[in-house]
């Protein structure tokens, strides 16, 4: 993972943790929304406010999130896709949707 990264991983705090719903409801009670990808979602990804605590929640490469953890999600979101593709991998849509927290984000300090 670390040579994938490009040294980003250096500058990221990463949690491993054991149980990973558990993990989900303690970040919950923490005071955070879990918006997770789902390429069936009906609500886009540029919908969500980003600038409040956000946890993203990303499913595997082809089976997307497992049950469990897509019940504990507060939002299902989608990311806009056209012709024969109907998902991208999911490290373009991370990338995709951290972009867009850091977007909003930005603007928010900048009012």
């Amino acid at each position: 993972m670390a040579r994938a990264s490009a040294g980003a991983l250096a500058h990221l705090p990463v949690a491993k943790v054991t149980n990973l719903v558990r993990a989900m409801e303690d970040l919950k009670e923490a005071g955070y929304w879990l918006v997770g990808l789902d390429e069936t979602a009906e609500k886009s990804y540029t919908d969500i406010d980003y600038t409040t605590p956000t946890g993203v929640v990303m499913g595997g490469e082809g089976n997307g999130l497992h049950e469990l953890t897509r019940k504990r999600c507060d939002f299902l979101v989608s990311l806009p896709t056209t012709g024969p593709v109907k998902s991208l991998n999911v490290s373009v849509a991370t990338g995709v949707v951290l972009f867009e927290a850091l977007r909003q984000r930005h603007g928010k300090r900048n009012q």
